[in-house]
C-alpha cells in the first residue's frame, strides 16, 4: 500500500497538447471553446467526465484567479474538497470564496503573509517555509488527513514537476478536435526541456487503459503511468 495519495492528472487538451488557447491569463479553454463552432458542441462531455473525478481536487491559485474566484459573488457549496497551491494569486475574497465552495479547503503555500493565515480556523493550511515538498505533501494528505485519491488539474509547469517526481499515477485526458499552436502557450506538461541522454530517464512511459471515442470528434484517453 502506498504511503501517499493516488494521483490522477485530468485535463482538457487540444490535439497538439495545448491546455490553453493562448499565452496570457485572458485566454482560457473554458472561456474560449464555447465561442468556437466545432468545439462548443462537444465541450459538455468534458464537464460531465469532470463530475466523475475524485472528491479531492488539486489546483493552483493562478487558475482560481483566472476563473474569477477573487471577485465577490455568490458561491455554491460543492461536495469537492479543494487542495490549492498558492503564494500570491489569491486575495482574501478568493480564499473566502474557496472556503465557501469547498467541502474542505486545503491551502498550500510558502508565503508567510498569505491572506489564508487570517482565515486558518476555517481551512487546513499547509505551510512550507522554503519550497513545497510535494512528496511530503501527498504523504501528509493521506496519512494525516485521510485523503486517498486526488484529481490534479494544474498548469503545465506544475504538471511537469509532479510527473518528473513520479507523483502522477494515472493520466485521464479529454482531447478536443483542435490545433492551437504557439510555442508560449501552455501544454499538458511544460517544465525544463530535456537535453542529455541521461535526461531520458525523466520520460514517463504510459500504458493505455481505455480509449473512448466521444461525440463531435472528441476523445477520452486513460493511461497508467509506469513510474
Amino acid at each position: 500500500m502506498s504511503e501517499r495519495t493516488f494521483n490522477t492528472l485530468f485535463m482538457l487538451s487540444s490535439v497538439d497538447g495545448k491546455i490553453s488557447t493562448g499565452s496570457t491569463d485572458q485566454r482560457d479553454v473554458d472561456k474560449d471553446f464555447p465561442k468556437i463552432k466545432g468545439l462548443s458542441e462537444g465541450l459538455p462531455q468534458y464537464y460531465e467526465l469532470e463530475q466523475q473525478t475524485d472528491l479531492h481536487s488539486f489546483n493552483t491559485g493562478r487558475v482560481m484567479a483566472k476563473i474569477g474566484m477573487n471577485e465577490k459573488k455568490e458561491i455554491k457549496k460543492t461536495p469537492v474538497s479543494f487542495i490549492i497551491l498558492d503564494n500570491t494569486h489569491l486575495n482574501k475574497t478568493g480564499v473566502e470564496n474557496l472556503i465557501q465552495k469547498s467541502k474542505k479547503l486545503y491551502l498550500v503555500t510558502t508565503n508567510k503573509n498569505h491572506p489564508a493565515f487570517k482565515l486558518k480556523k476555517k481551512l487546513e493550511l499547509l505551510y512550507y517555509p522554503k519550497e513545497i515538498d510535494f512528496e511530503d505533501l501527498f504523504k501528509k494528505l493521506k496519512q494525516k488527513h485521510k485523503v486517498e485519491k486526488v484529481t490534479i488539474q494544474s498548469g503545465g509547469t506544475l504538471n511537469a514537476i509532479l510527473v518528473r517526481k513520479g507523483l502522477i499515477d494515472r493520466v485521464s485526458i479529454v482531447i478536443a478536435p483542435a490545433l492551437i499552436g504557439g510555442k508560449d502557450t501552455s501544454t499538458l506538461v511544460d517544465g525544463k526541456s530535456l537535453s542529455s541522454e541521461r535526461d531520458l530517464q525523466q520520460i514517463k512511459v504510459l500504458k493505455l487503459r481505455t480509449c473512448e471515442k466521444l461525440k463531435n470528434s472528441y476523445l477520452h484517453l486513460e493511461y497508467d503511468v509506469m513510474n
